[in-house]
């Protein structure tokens, strides 16, 4: 499977993926020796420990969430790489322990382009958070 055409089709390409549950389509998007952030700050290198990461989610409390993806910037750096910030809204549903909620993230994430087209090479998923109480919040 290819990569993105462009650097701006990752925030839908990611939704789409993550949407679907389809994991392979997720794996697809990354480069095999990506590294992925998520919300809670959990680092993990290569394509493996990603999809490691994912797969459980995806069959359990996430199996009926969406995601929702809205391009803020892209950054190129050279004709091969770019750093792509994006808004996400993570939708859980029933499957959720604490029921269906909303969550915010900013995703900064940076892809490089080779033969196969555009891949993410690094990401980092982050909270938005009230900076006095630490509780989420929504963006407007």
């Amino acid at each position: 499977m290819s990569g993105v055409e462009r650097p701006e089709d990752i925030p839908h390409s990611f939704a789409s993926a993550w949407n679907a549950h389809d994991i392979a389509a997720f794996a697809a998007l990354f480069r095999p020796d990506a590294s992925f952030v998520n919300r809670f700050a959990h680092l993990v290198r290569g394509l493996d420990d990603i999809v490691k990461m994912h797969r459980p989610i995806h069959e359990t409390i996430y199996r009926d969430s969406t995601l929702e993806n809205e391009l803020i910037a892209v950054d190129r750096i050279a004709d091969t790489a770019a750093v792509v910030h994006f808004w996400s809204r993570l939708t859980t549903g029933a499957a959720h322990p604490a029921g269906p909620h909303a969550v915010d993230t900013l995703i900064m994430s940076v892809l490089t382009r080779q033969n196969d087209g555009w891949r993410i090479k690094a990401l980092e998923n982050v909270t938005l958070t009230n900076p006095r109480t630490g509780k989420p919040i929504l963006r407007s």
